[in-house]
């Protein structure tokens, strides 16, 4: 399959995404993006363990972060690979670069070195991410695109039902650091169902050049969130550096989003920006889930690990339903309507923070179903801003347009998490409720995202 013929010979195409046109690759998507959820919910899981094993609270938001912004030089690069050469080279390297990664958080002997792990994994995951999506827009056709994309999220599914307590039950066993190592044999796995996909994955014969300029801007930005964790925990100076961060970041993403994307233009870069805004706001809370309900309702690591497998149920769900109602329900609709219910949850898990916080014995089911209603909010409206942004790309701007969607996915969801551990030091140390000003911080920006979807038409 080439470029130039890949989009008519999927227009020509009948069936479903499990027709024997699409069975063996539909398969080998929805492996990757298995493993990767089922990493992303045993980590998530595992983390408060092992910060207090590394004594490392101070990097707890960074361990979250550093993959998310590494993974934006992986998209950057994958996607200018995959315009020129095709996806085949860009899924590889970045399925053993995301081993690697694993094997040195694994291996890891302390906090720092753990965060480089998760910088050389979240360089692989980036990668991934842009490579699955170029695949879907060469082989599927638009009218599949969204039952594919719910198959994605119905991908995290198993991942939540299990993932959670197995990296619980792991963890009390033999230990944390299985959690990482025993995610590599996963990944082998998905790559031998992806291997028939990759097979007959040939170059684009029209090719086309991505500035090198762009891929620096992305280390650039990667750099400057990172450096704005760091930095913004320190004294006057290190504060003043950490503002200089926070401008770079945004410069950044100026060159590597389409233009208009920081301002909410309408179409395509209002689509791209409701991209990262939900993620930057559902995801900076997510990453606070179970240290909170831990921290603050003395729940174990499995029991407070049930709330990821209840969320990625709810979240595959709303994926399916979005999927069925197909073109009865417009992009822009589909969107407006995820974040304003991402939003409502929360509103309300901001609630039930601040209630906690000043003695009420309210049950933790409240913060679990207010993280879960927003969790239905991102399946309904997370994978139409993947759809609206293949519509408007063509085969020689595919690989650039689901890069930049991929960047405002990760680069939002690790500055709001950057900024989220600053704000958590802060309030910590000045005697404030250091959860109550994450939530809030979040819902902040959950406020943005549905101001800006109702700018996405295309």
């Amino acid at each position: 399959m080439t470029s130039s013929t890949s989009s008519g010979v999927a227009r020509g195409r009948r069936g479903g995404i499990l027709s024997p046109t699409y069975l063996a690759t539909t398969v080998g998507m929805f492996g990757l993006i298995a493993f990767a959820a089922f990493e992303a919910m045993a980590v998530t899981t595992v983390m408060p363990t092992v910060a207090r094993d590394l004594d490392g609270f101070d990097l707890y938001a960074l361990s979250f972060a550093a993959p998310l912004a590494s993974g934006v030089v992986g998209m950057v690069g994958a996607g200018a690979w995959s315009d020129r050469v095709g996806p085949r080279g860009p899924l590889l390297v970045a399925m053993a670069l995301f081993s690697l990664g694993l094997l040195v958080c694994g291996t890891a002997p302390t906090m720092e070195v753990l965060i480089a792990g998760r910088v050389v994994q979240g360089l692989g995951g980036g990668a991934l991410v842009v490579g699955v999506y170029v695949v879907v827009g060469l082989v599927y056709p638009s009218a599949l695109q969204p039952a594919i994309f719910a198959s994605f999220a119905a991908a995290w599914v198993l991942p939540s039902l299990f993932g959670p307590g197995l990296a619980a039950l792991v963890a009390g066993a033999v230990g944390w650091r299985w959690v990482f190592t025993g995610t590599i044999v996963v990944v082998l796995l998905a790559l031998v169902l992806i291997a028939p996909t990759l097979r007959r994955m040939v170059a684009h014969p029209e090719g086309t050049a991505t500035s090198v300029s762009r891929l620096g801007w992305a280390c650039v930005a990667a750099v400057a969130v990172l450096a704005l964790e760091l930095l913004g925990s320190g004294g006057s100076l290190a504060k003043v550096a950490a503002g200089g961060a926070l401008v770079l970041v945004l410069v950044a993403l100026a060159r590597l989003l389409p233009v208009g994307t920081l301002v909410g233009r309408r179409g395509l870069p209002a689509v791209v920006a409701t991209r990262g805004l939900l993620a930057a706001s559902f995801f900076s809370a997510e990453a606070y889930v179970v240290y909170v309900l831990q921290d603050r309702w003395g729940l174990s690591v499995g029991h407070a690990g049930i709330a990821l497998t209840v969320v990625g149920v709810v979240w595959a769900l709303a994926s399916q339903v979005q999927s069925r109602l197909g073109a009865r329900i417009s992009h822009e609709r589909a969107m407006r309507w995820g974040t304003a219910v991402v939003l409502t949850g929360l509103v309300v898990l901001v609630a039930a923070v601040a209630l906690r916080g000043r003695g009420s014995d309210l049950p933790a089911v409240l913060p679990v179903a207010a993280y879960v209603l927003a969790g239905a909010g991102m399946g309904f409206a997370y994978p139409r801003t993947s759809v609206a942004m293949l519509a408007e790309s063509t085969d020689r701007d595919r690989g650039l347009n689901t890069s930049a969607l991929s960047v405002a996915d990760s680069l939002g969801a690790a500055l709001a998490l950057s900024v989220s551990g600053v704000a958590f030091a802060a309030a910590r140390s000045s005697g404030a409720d250091p959860f109550l000003v994450v939530y809030a911080l979040a819902a902040a920006i959950g406020v943005l995202g549905a101001l800006v979807a109702v700018r996405t038409r295309t």
